[in-house]
């Protein structure tokens, strides 16, 4: 209290003054809009037309019980009607489209040139309304209407729309790379308005680190991979011919002899063969072993040797049943 007091007058007057200032800076910062990323810009778009599409969707399926056929003469009308209601609760109340408010972002009137955020007039709305529902309903109305028509004038009146139409795709395109450079407007209509995209409040800090979010990423899409590819794995085989190149392999004789000393186990289960078979080497299975697993896969090959199925006939040896009770 006794430093307060002995400090200097102009010291305390200059030091108010700073902080006030300072204050004043600040808020001016918090007013001051922020940029918006090319890519969130972008994801706003296509967030638009997804939702376009599931509205026109869900209309059209309350219509699937009537005649067919029966949106087709009006369907540029309907659509048009939609759109008109979205922009009423979007554009025009919210400054931001519903892509744009998911992704945090709104709409700036950029013909202004102070560095607040300043929202869109009247007839910035009007007229996106127009450029944008109007437009679409034009293009499809004209072509609904000039198709069928084989008149002069009407094939004109056509070439000419086709020009016109041709020529904004041209004008889109360029827009579009003008864009990518400078990162604003990203549509030929906001350019022409003179509108951008700003983030609604300050964007946070990333907690984050970006090595941690690559890893995650790369593990993401290899586990996704691997869903993909496991499906297509003959497990079972793969399965058997591992096991054969574990095993050591033998050369056996194609004799009856040596057939009968290696038929008291089957090559897939390992018991006693029941119904003895072979396939074509000096090993024997199982009838329901050999044939289940041919039936599941069509290039089964035998598991301790690797020969393929090529003919699948019943063992015609006759083991002795004193060898059975040696067992």
């Amino acid at each position: 209290m006794y430093c307060t007091t002995s400090m200097p007058r102009n010291i305390r007057e200059h030091g108010q003054k700073s902080c006030g200032e300072d204050m004043a800076s600040n808020g001016n910062n918090a007013e001051r809009v922020n940029p918006v990323l090319r890519i969130s810009q972008l994801d706003a778009l296509e967030l638009n037309k997804a939702l376009e599409q599931l509205v026109w969707s869900q209309f059209s399926s309350c219509f699937h019980g009537f005649k067919p056929g029966l949106l087709a003469h009006i369907e540029p009308e309907v659509k048009a009607f939609l759109w008109l209601f979205l922009w009423r609760f979007t554009i025009y109340s919210k400054n931001a489209t519903v892509g744009q408010t998911i992704l945090n972002i709104q709409y700036k009137n950029d013909l202004s040139q102070t560095q607040k955020y300043q929202p869109l007039s009247k007839h910035q709305k009007l007229w996106y309304l127009i450029c944008t529902v109007g437009g679409r309903w034009l293009e499809e109305r004209c072509y609904d209407l000039f198709s069928s028509r084989q008149l002069e004038s009407f094939c004109r009146t056509k070439h000419f729309i086709n020009f016109v139409a041709g020529l904004l795709k041209l004008c889109g395109l360029l827009n579009f790379l003008i864009f990518l450079q400078k990162g604003k407007c990203a549509t030929l209509t906001e350019r022409i308005l003179g509108i951008r995209s700003v983030f609604c409040r300050p964007q946070n800090v990333r907690q984050i680190g970006f090595e941690y979010m690559n890893r995650e990423l790369l593990w993401h899409g290899f586990a996704e991979f691997l869903i993909y590819l496991l499906p297509l794995i003959n497990m079972q085989k793969l399965k058997l011919k591992i096991s054969s190149w574990s095993l050591p392999i033998a050369v056996f004789s194609s004799s009856e002899n040596t057939l009968a000393a290696h038929c008291k186990e089957c090559s897939v289960c390992g018991e006693w063969p029941t119904m003895p078979h072979t396939i074509g080497c000096s090993h024997v299975f199982c009838y329901y072993c050999i044939k289940s697993n041919c039936l599941f896969d069509m290039y089964f090959t035998c598991p301790k040797c690797g020969t393929e199925v090529h003919n699948l006939q019943p063992l015609k040896y006759k083991i002795e049943m004193t060898e059975v009770h040696k067992l």
